[in-house]
Parts: structure tokens; C-alpha cells; sequence
């Protein structure tokens, strides 16, 4: 999925100033946008909080009824200087690519696209499709030593799990308690899907040097000992080595954490660089040209490229 703002703002990340360097328990606010026909819940980044380790854009959407609707639609579009992670809890979702990949995504199996230099793709519900669409998007910022990769698309079905009484989580990205996703990852980070059983009690082993949130997909959870309601992202800070889960019902949650993401950052619409130079630039070549890639059998349009924000960003400064 894609950042589809007509008027997206330039946003400064990463940094290790925000990070709470102890345990927290911090709601962060919900911004409610528009992707093609889907209103969805975009949880990073958000007012005072940009990133969670290296994730750095999180959209949380569904479920939605969409049996005699067409479903997810975003036509292609391009990302630099990142990965996307799509995980689905239901419908299913065909992603095309500018590498040529053509893959239908389902609940439960990765979709990883690495965008390094520069990558277009495009995601929509095939027909015919599952009457429901339920999921996550996701983007990871790529550390300075490997954003110019060349541009990669992995599909993974069968992921590891890491089980304990009335729980089971399902690795998508890096680790969790030993347990390795084979997902290509560039940083220390975990992305566990977490299935909890109705009346659940069970801690989770984490990393005390990472930092960590909690997204409620479904149920009815407690996040130790803190209400955790569905579509919210509960921020977690470090310096844990273990998260107590409580389930009232059957439930499901996304944890994601990562070491602090000490470079900055300046994120606009789909891309994710350095500099605001290199984000003009980026924009440019897509408005112009092909450079970034062109996605062949999607029937439609490409995203036109919006336009910058009146104040140049290279006049808001270098980011550091």
C-alpha cells in the first residue's frame, strides 16, 4: 500500500531523542486517512512519535466488507530507500511489481519488497477476491549502508512460530526468542503476529535493548495491565525483557520493536531519504520518466507524483 495524501507533509524521523529509554505505556494518537475508496488508521508516524526501531510507517485497515465492492485498488506508484511489509488477517491482495513479480498475497504469509534505489509497484484485490479485507501495511527504513540496494521482492508462506500455553506467534521479520524470520532484514528488529487464546496469560520474551509497540488487531487484550483497544498503537519504550499479555477473548496482536533508529530521516509520500535534495529528486524522476520502474498488467493509471509543499525542503535543512 501507499501514502495516496494529494498533499503529503515532509516529516522528520528517526534519532534516538524521542526514545523512552525505560518501559512505557504510551497510546499513541490515530489519524484517520483515505486510501483510494478504504478509510484507514495511520498509526505511524504519528505527533510525537515517528518511528519504533526501523518501522517507520504503519496503516492499519479493515475489516471491511468487500464482497461486492472492488477492494484494495492502489495503482502504481514508487518507494526509495525502503521495505514494505504487507501482512494480511484477511482477503487476500495481488501485488505487481516494476521486477516483474506477480504474487498473490494471503493471510499469514509475508510479502517483503525492498525498495533500495528505487522500486514502482502496485497492490489490488484480484477478482474474484475474499469477501473480507483485514491487514497491516508496513514500511522499514533502510540503514544509510544498504538504501541504494538494488531493488528485491521476496514471498514467504510458511513462516516460523514461537509457541507457548495459549499463545502463538507468528515471525514475519528478524527475531523473536530465537526464532528467525527468513525475511531478508537490514536492522536488529522483530515483526511477530500474535494469536492469543480466550483467557490467555502469557509473557513474551523481548530484547531489553530494543524499543517496542503493540497494535490490537481483534479482542479484547491487556498489555501489562493496560486496556489495549483494537486499532491502537500502545507504545512499550525499552529496557524490557519480558511483555505480559492478558486475552479476555480470543485475540490478535502485532508487536513490532527494533534497536533505535539513530540515523534522521526525512520521509514524503512513498520515499524515505536523507536529505530533502534527494526527496525532490526522487520526486522528479517519477514525474518525468521511468527511472523508477514501470509495473506492466495493472489496468489503469499510474499515481501521479503530488506536489512539494510550497516551503522548498531543502529550505526546512539538512537533516542530520
Amino acid at each position: 500500500m501507499s501514502n495516496l495524501e494529494t498533499h503529503p507533509v515532509p516529516n522528520l524521523v528517526g534519532g534516538t531523542a524521542a526514545v523512552a529509554a525505560e518501559p512505557v505505556l504510551e497510546p499513541l494518537p490515530v489519524k484517520e486517512v483515505w486510501l483510494g475508496e478504504s478509510r484507514v488508521r495511520r498509526l505511524l508516524p504519528t505527533l510525537g512519535r515517528r518511528m519504533v526501531g526501523a518501522w517507520c510507517f504503519l496503516d492499519h485497515y479493515g475489516p471491511d466488507d468487500v464482497a461486492d465492492e472492488p477492494g484494495m485498488q492502489v495503482a502504481p506508484h514508487p518507494h526509495i530507500g525502503l521495505q514494505t511489509v504487507s501482512w494480511l488477517h484477511a482477503g487476500n491482495v495481488l501485488h505487481r511489481d516494476s521486477l516483474g513479480s506477480l504474487q498473490t498475497i494471503r493471510p499469514g504469509e509475508l510479502g517483503l519488497m525492498t525498495a533500495g534505489r528505487g522500486i514502482a509497484h502496485s497492490e489490488e484485490s484480484p477478482v474474484p477476491h475474499d469477501p473480507v479485507l483485514h491487514g497491516a501495511q508496513l514500511w522499514v527504513a533502510l540503514p544509510d549502508s544498504h538504501r541504494h540496494t538494488a531493488p528485491a521482492f521476496a514471498h514467504h508462506a510458511d513462516l516460523p512460530v514461537v509457541a507457548a500455553p495459549g499463545l502463538r506467534a507468528t515471525v514475519f521479520l528478524g527475531e523473536l526468542d530465537g526464532t528467525v524470520s527468513p525475511g531478508r532484514a537490514f536492522t536488529p528488529i522483530t515483526g511477530a503476529d500474535v494469536d492469543l487464546d480466550d483467557g490467555a496469560r502469557a509473557r513474551l520474551p523481548l530484547e531489553a535493548d530494543f524499543e517496542y509497540a503493540v497494535l490490537t488487531m481483534s479482542g479484547d487484550v491487556r498489555v501489562e495491565g493496560s486496556p489495549a483497544p483494537v486499532g491502537r498503537l500502545l507504545y512499550l519504550g525499552c529496557g524490557r525483557d519480558d511483555l505480559r499479555l492478558e486475552a479476555d477473548s480470543a485475540a490478535r496482536v502485532i508487536l513490532l520493536g527494533g534497536v533505535p533508529f539513530e540515523e534522521r530521516l526525512v520521509m514524503w509520500w512513498n520515499f524515505v531519504a536523507r536529505t530533502g535534495e534527494e526527496i525532490e529528486a526522487a520526486r522528479e524522476a517519477w514525474a518525468t520518466g521511468d527511472s523508477l520502474g514501470v509495473v506492466h498488467g495493472y489496468h489503469g493509471p499510474r499515481i501521479p507524483a503530488p506536489e512539494l509543499p510550497p516551503v522548498p525542503l531543502k529550505a526546512r535543512g539538512r537533516v542530520r
